[in-house]
């Protein structure tokens, strides 16, 4: 009877395990539909004529496809001139973001301050997240006017790395708090310096963090539209969001070249994500084990 009850018992919670499983998986897969299914409508649009894009019932696959749509984005319009300022502009504010902000994390993780003001401090730099951008436009803009920087590139490094660092800041103090720290003052003690600590034993420990603050970094930068909307005036300068705003006129809006240019710009985007992946997963476990 004993040995019935537990076959029971046992039947049923594998029962219960194997719908757990079920629910996860299903879960899984309603959000991977929900997640990827605006990017697979946008691919599959760009390959379509304009009539095909509105067909009833939709066409889920492009009947004929076609390239009529990349033809007139990227050789007929300036959309690679776009591209190359999103990419110059996005790369440039990550490397000095992350650089500024690997060192301000690092302070804050590692240095004494007298009183509070070690966290009076980490609270300043993360107020300045708590402001919308779009407030502080009209002084930016009077600012760039005046150091005639209006409708040039650097301009949009600095405004990016203004609203990106204190992000970086934040994220890096957090990946240094979790190091060690007897790593450090053990290299201190074999007659290193603070400095050749930092870049010798905490910044290889740190990469991880690195690579999850770069991706975030870029993606902020690479699809931020606000600023660059107000900031850039002509084809020069504006980046790859306003490029794909731009083809919606006042007499018609060009679905397939927005499309074809919005599937190209998360291309970029999902390759650098792939190549850091691995820095990523790491980072789950980072600091898990203490000296």
């Amino acid at each position: 009877m004993t040995m019935t009850l537990r076959r029971t018992i046992h039947a049923r919670n594998r029962t219960k395990e194997v719908l757990i499983r079920l629910l996860a998986y299903l879960t899984i897969v309603v959000a991977l539909v929900v997640t990827l299914f605006p990017i697979y409508w946008i691919a599959t649009n760009s390959f379509k004529y304009d009539i095909d894009i509105f067909a009833v019932p939709p066409e889920w696959l492009p009947r004929n496809p076609t390239l009529k749509h990349y033809n007139e984005a990227f050789i007929q319009r300036p959309f690679l001139r776009y591209a190359l300022n999103s990419f110059l502009v996005s790369v440039g504010t990550t490397i000095v973001s992350v650089t500024f902000g690997t060192m301000a994390g690092y302070a804050l993780a590692r240095f004494s301050y007298p009183w509070q003001w070690r966290k009076q401090i980490s609270f300043w730099i993360l107020s300045t997240r708590m402001m919308p951008p779009i407030v502080s436009i009209i002084p930016l803009y009077l600012f760039f006017n005046y150091f005639d920087m209006l409708n040039t590139k650097s301009a949009l490094i600095v405004a990016y790395t203004a609203f990106n660092l204190p992000f970086a800041t934040w994220m890096m103090k957090s990946y240094f708090q979790d190091l060690p720290v007897e790593l450090e003052e053990a290299a201190i003690v074999d007659g290193d310096t603070r400095w050749g600590a930092f870049l010798h034993v905490a910044l290889p420990l740190a990469r991880p963090g690195l690579a999850a603050t770069a991706i975030f970094c870029l993606i902020i930068s690479w699809n931020e539209f606000l600023l660059s909307l107000i900031i850039t005036l002509t084809e020069q300068s504006q980046t790859l969001p306003i490029g794909i705003a731009g083809r919606v006129t006042q007499y018609n809006t060009y679905w397939g070249e927005i499309s074809a240019a919005g599937f190209m710009a998360c291309l970029p985007i999902v390759i650098f994500a792939f190549i850091v992946q691995k820095h990523l997963v790491r980072g789950l476990s980072l600091g898990a084990v203490k000296g």
